[in-house]
């Protein structure tokens, strides 16, 4: 006579059975998920517990383990390991804090001549200070575990992040002035006002532009044979030159001057461009950096000459972020 069976059925609603057919169908899921799937159907279709470990080729407590966790926690909780408390760490918490120091720590400040640290030069240098620092724990310390440390603080000991130093105490009002002229242009181009008298540019240059020409043409491309062009790797040096370049902020058109050099006669030169462009009438207001050139001598001499026809509006150096 069978025995009869101990443990109540198993009854899956339409959804969990749905999903565990789909983990069982599964090629991508872990195999231990997909096997406890396969437990927990069979157990639902009424196949007991021994046959199931004679189809799955396991044993038996292996089955009654994932039955009693489906019949005291769910379906869900059943395909999961339940925490548990894991072996005690080998590594302290002050073991942990000092190594996260040295990290934040310049590698020179301890004779190395790295500018930043990698976890092969950390992981060295603890274990051979982590004794005289009162941590022996650290002694066989890994890379891997490094990194894992570090990671579980959010330090990155092996990277540069670049920032902005504040330099300049008025950073607030001149940051305001530059967004007030912002706003005065999305104000002017929302305006149904297109005959502005104020022109409004944003000005900048890219110094050290290299001049190169080619030593011969290019050659085109050749179907089944070369799909693309083909350049000599030869070419002549012209040096460098400048961009100057301004672009109006309410109608979008791009003022350029090439030049060979950045100085404040060019600037003026880029300056006289740009007036006979609008109407002598219209105020010229451009916002720019603080660039020697723009406040020159030579570049107010010039700005006296046209009284009342630019306005500069500067940027402010750089600001902490």
């Amino acid at each position: 006579m069978p025995f009869a069976r101990k443990r109540p059925l198993t009854i899956l609603n339409r959804d969990e059975k749905s999903y565990l057919q789909a983990l069982n169908r599964s090629r991508t899921e872990a195999a231990q998920r997909v096997e406890r799937a396969k437990i927990i159907l069979l157990y639902s279709e009424g196949v007991s517990v021994s046959a199931i470990a004679r189809q799955l080729q396991t044993n038996r407590p292996k089955i009654e383990r994932c039955v009693d966790k489906v019949l005291q926690l769910g379906v869900m909780a059943a395909l999961q390991d339940l925490p548990r408390k894991g072996k005690p760490p080998s590594i302290t918490k002050e073991a942990r804090s000092w190594v996260v120091s040295i990290a934040c720590q310049n590698p020179k400040d301890f004779g190395y001549s790295y500018e930043l640290w990698t976890t092969k030069l950390l992981s060295s240098h603890i274990k051979a200070n982590c004794k005289k620092a009162g941590h022996p724990c650290l002694g066989r310390l890994s890379r891997g575990t490094v990194s894992k440390i570090l990671t579980k603080s959010e330090v990155r000991a092996h990277k540069i992040k670049y920032y902005l130093e504040k330099r300049d105490p008025d950073f607030e009002v001149k940051m305001e002035q530059v967004l007030y002229v912002y706003k005065e242009v999305e104000i002017l181009r929302n305006s149904e006002q297109k005959d502005y008298s104020v022109a409004i540019l944003s000005y900048d240059e890219k110094p050290g532009i290299q001049a190169v020409e080619n030593t011969a043409p290019d050659l085109p491309p050749i179907p089944g044979d070369k799909p693309y062009f083909a350049r000599d790797h030869e070419y002549v040096r012209h040096g460098t030159v400048s961009l100057m370049a301004g672009i109006d902020l309410l109608n979008g058109k791009i003022h350029g001057l090439v030049v060979e050099r950045h100085r404040s006669r060019e600037f003026i030169q880029f300056l006289k461009m740009i007036d006979l462009n609008y109407q002598k009438k219209s105020k010229i207001r451009i916002i720019l950096d603080n660039h020697s050139a723009h406040i020159s001598k030579e570049t107010r001499s010039y700005l006296l000459s046209i009284p009342n026809r630019f306005e500069f509006v500067f940027t402010p150096p750089t600001q902490c972020s």
